[in-house]
């Protein structure tokens, strides 16, 4: 991992960017001091238990990682996982009670924009800085929080290679379909912001609600407006539902972009060759020819130990852990006041990329990775710099 202040070195200009039992480790021999314990509200049950499930296998390998090597502070590490069955509501009375009753010394962040944006103002009413490993939605950093930080970029850029992609194909008029989730929203209000500086029209802007079970009438009316590409904006469940209504329909839009969904080996599992071509953002993904520093050794390390290839999400999970490890050592002693001073002024490259943040905490000068589906497998199509292959559009 390299790290400098902000304002030195530039490394990787461009992308350098109920209660379970604590899942601690034996303590490493060189930690003298009490566990240094780190509580976490994840989705293990409900909607979003296949990510949940992800970034918590990544905060263990993180741990056992850190213990082997002497702990923090001397103090070997202890994670206090509990499960919020998806549920924002669940969320909030967690964190609360890994505060207050708990008294744990530091957190983790919740998977989903929406559950961390229903989190994050009892962090910072507490004092307790937070890496968001597992949400995007500018709103989250519209609040005025001084101890929230992204660890990956804001929703509202999210589609910016998606639609430069188009502007380069000659697709110039979209459709889009959306659920009312803060990330999708966001996600949407950003590209309708973009898609003119990218000579884009949105001819269809439908609404639908989350969970919706049959798409195809949205699929329809997207159709019917004319447009050349679809992005459909969601969770997992709407980027299969919307895949499957488009083939049952008969149309393949010259470019087809999905939320999340594409970014999860499920998808591909779930649809085989009908995720052919599909598009979607991604933060970072298991290829070992990545420019990230120990990208390759985290790959190797999370296959080795859980039988599983990491999405996106368990990286993200664990570089959340890399930065709060990196800013312990700076500060030197627990100080969560000190430690938010040296998250928001903490450069440093991860094995998702760089870090750096603005003064509302989000994360820039790193663009996220457009993929798609090619022969049974994700690629990178965008930007150029990365790719693993050319983007497949078109009729």
């Amino acid at each position: 991992m390299l790290c400098d202040e902000k304002g030195r070195r530039r490394a990787l200009q461009l992308l350098a960017g109920a209660v379970l039992a604590p899942i601690g480790v034996g303590r490493a021999a060189d930690s003298v001091g009490p566990p240094l314990r780190i509580g976490v509200s994840l989705s293990l049950s409900g909607a979003y238990a296949n990510n949940g499930d992800m970034q918590h296998k990544a905060y263990q390998l993180w741990m056992a990682q850190v213990n082997r090597r002497g702990g923090l502070l001397g103090r070997p590490v202890e994670l206090l996982v509990r499960d919020d069955r998806s549920s924002p509501d669940a969320a909030r009375a967690i964190y609360e009670d890994l505060i207050q009753h708990n008294r744990v010394d530091l957190l983790f962040s919740p998977f989903s924009s929406g559950i961390t944006y229903a989190v994050a103002p009892i962090a910072d009413r507490y004092g307790y800085p937070l890496l968001a490993a597992g949400a995007a939605s500018d709103e989250i950093w519209k609040q005025g929080y001084r101890y929230i930080f992204a660890t990956i970029p804001p929703a509202s850029r999210q589609t910016v290679g998606f639609l430069t992609l188009l502007a380069d194909a000659g697709i110039s008029t979209l459709a889009i379909v959306s659920t009312p989730d803060v990330y999708a929203v966001t996600l949407v209000d950003g590209t309708r912001k973009w898609a003119s500086e990218y000579g884009i029209r949105i001819v269809s802007t439908q609404g639908i609600a989350a969970g919706t079970p049959d798409l195809e009438p949205a699929a329809r009316i997207a159709r019917e407006s004319g447009a050349s590409a679809l992005l459909m904006a969601g969770q997992f469940d709407e980027s299969v539902r919307m895949t499957q209504a488009l083939k049952r329909i008969g149309w393949r839009p010259a470019a087809f972009y999905a939320s999340v969904g594409p970014t999860l080996d499920k998808f591909g599992d779930e649809l085989a060759g009908d995720a052919d071509r599909v598009l979607a953002t991604s933060t970072w993904e298991p290829r070992s020819e990545l420019p990230f520093a120990g990208s390759a050794d985290f790959i190797r390390q999370f296959n080795s130990r859980f039988n599983q290839q990491p999405s996106f999400l368990a990286a993200q999970a664990y570089a959340a852990g890399q930065l709060l490890e990196e800013a312990l050592k700076r500060v030197g002693r627990l100080d969560r006041r000190l430690l938010r001073d040296t998250l928001a002024s903490l450069d440093c490259n991860v094995i998702i990329g760089r870090y750096t943040v603005d003064q509302a905490g989000m994360l820039t000068r790193r663009p996220p990775l457009i993929i798609q589906w090619q022969r049974g497998r994700r690629e990178i199509v965008w930007p150029p710099e990365v790719r693993t292959s050319i983007a497949r559009l078109g009729l």
